[in-house]
């Protein structure tokens, strides 16, 4: 009896049918739901040295990355003395782009934001720029300023910034310019800038600018207090070095430099971001690491497992950079964080669409 009460009606009753018909459609349609993905997202980042991509779905409270693609694209290179992007520059940069383009277009990317940073702000030619890039791409590349720049990168970096200290320094040490923002954090609210600073040093621009073998000691310590006059300001402005005295204040780098330095710090044989992101470093060890880092030439930091030829003539401006920041705000512990820019764009293109908590 239980058979012939759940058996499909026959016959003539083509009403009942339809009925049974649309509700099983409608399981279906609903089975299919459940079971497709979530929307893609993607994020270009594109800075002095770098083009990067990251593709993600939305996953719980953030996003479960599914693509990316990182080249060095030096579109800075030569900027600081013409005021202009570089043709052969131009070429590398959209070369990269098209890869870009070419991977958000197989992912089916639901929404997209594709920013530029330093260079970009600088270039007499960085509007042409960014147009050549919507005509020969598609892509809708963005200028952005140094105070959104800093807020996208606090947001990327939001989940190392939940350790209960009410205060945090983080900085960016980039290809043409170094971030340097003074945050607020709050148990159940966002990290807040206080102040953002943004200094006109970064690796690309000080290696042109000072050459990418190894340095005489004076005039590596004349680039960390040059880079140390510029900050001086800020700590008087905000007292950080008393606050971080005092174990108040979560100091967390990121950049290249940064998470290079935490590759060689764990010894590992190649960079790995998922041992890196997240990473707690003792201060002094660091310290030794870019001591030996400035003591090699270009040629043994390009055959350097961690470092490699694309950044081999930057890293001991980045270390002098790294060095006049320590100096200006000492502490015992660093966290690197593989993540910034990128991370905030797809976070705040998820949340605008509803598919993340605000």
């Amino acid at each position: 009896m239980e058979r012939e009460a759940t058996r499909v009606p026959q016959g003539p009753n083509k009403g009942s049918g339809t009925g049974f018909n649309r509700q099983r459609r409608s399981r279906r349609r609903r089975r299919q739901r459940r079971t497709q993905p979530p929307p893609a997202y993607a994020a270009i980042d594109l800075g002095t040295n770098n083009c990067r991509l990251l593709v993600a779905r939305p996953s719980g409270d953030g996003f479960k990355v599914i693509d990316g693609f990182s080249r060095i694209v030096r579109l800075g290179e030569g900027l600081a003395a013409t005021g202009r992007l570089a043709d052969c520059a131009i070429e590398r940069a959209i070369g990269a782009l098209r890869i870009c383009a070419d991977k958000m277009r197989a992912r089916d990317v639901k929404a997209s934001r594709s920013i530029a940073t330093e260079a970009c702000r600088r270039a007499g030619n960085g509007k042409a720029f960014c147009q050549r890039v919507k005509d020969e791409t598609g892509l809708a590349l963005e200028a952005i300023s140094p105070d959104e720049e800093a807020s996208l990168t606090i947001a990327g970096c939001a989940p190392h910034l939940k350790n209960g200290q009410p205060r945090a320094l983080l900085f960016d040490i980039g290809g043409g310019s170094t971030e340097l923002m003074w945050i607020e954090t709050k148990p159940g609210a966002p990290p807040k800038a206080i102040e953002v600073l943004s200094l006109p040093f970064g690796v690309v621009s000080l290696a042109e600018e000072y050459g990418g073998d190894v340095l005489p000691a004076g005039v590596f310590d004349g680039i960390v207090e040059r880079v140390g006059e510029a900050l001086r300001p800020f700590e008087k402005r905000h007292r950080i070095a008393g606050e971080i005295a005092g174990g108040t204040v979560h100091v967390l780098g990121t950049s290249g430099t940064v998470t290079t330095l935490g590759a060689i710090y764990l010894g590992i044989p190649r960079y790995d971001r998922s041992k890196v992101d997240g990473l707690s470093m003792r201060i002094d060890r660091v310290n030794e690491i870019c001591r030996e880092l400035r003591a090699l030439d270009f040629d043994a930091r390009h055959r350097h497992p961690c470092i490699g030829p694309g950044r081999a003539d930057l890293m001991v401006m980045g270390c002098a950079v790294f060095a006049a920041i320590c100096n200006c705000w000492p502490t015992q512990c660093l966290t690197a964080a593989d993540r910034g820019i990128r991370e905030g764009l797809l976070l705040g293109m998820m949340a605008a669409d509803g598919a993340l908590p605000l």
